[in-house]
């Protein structure tokens, strides 16, 4: 299963880099200066930094496991763009 949103931000770069090294400490993680891939447990999250947004994209094996990928990455990602005031990210329905 499968979906994905676009999350606006000034800071693409920075985000992506704050949160492959967030969950470095934690799971494999892969990162260079545009994308992040995070292996979770119950999935994998592609963060890539565009211009004026991140690219998200969670993969998961069943509907639950994609909603919990889904909590933890947009939790997180609030969190590092308080400042932004950012609203969250719109997904796709789950494919």
């Amino acid at each position: 299963m499968r979906m994905t949103a676009d999350f606006p931000t000034a800071r693409a770069a920075a985000l992506t880099g704050t949160m492959a090294k967030h969950f470095g400490h934690k799971i494999p993680v892969t990162h260079d200066d545009s994308l992040a891939v995070l292996t979770f447990e119950m999935g994998v999250a592609r963060i890539e930094a565009q211009d004026a947004s991140l690219s998200l994209t969670l993969e998961a094996a069943d509907t639950e496991s994609l909603e919990r990928l889904r909590a933890v990455i947009e939790s997180h990602l609030m969190r590092f763009a308080h400042r932004e005031e950012p609203a969250p990210p719109a997904w796709t329905p789950p494919a």
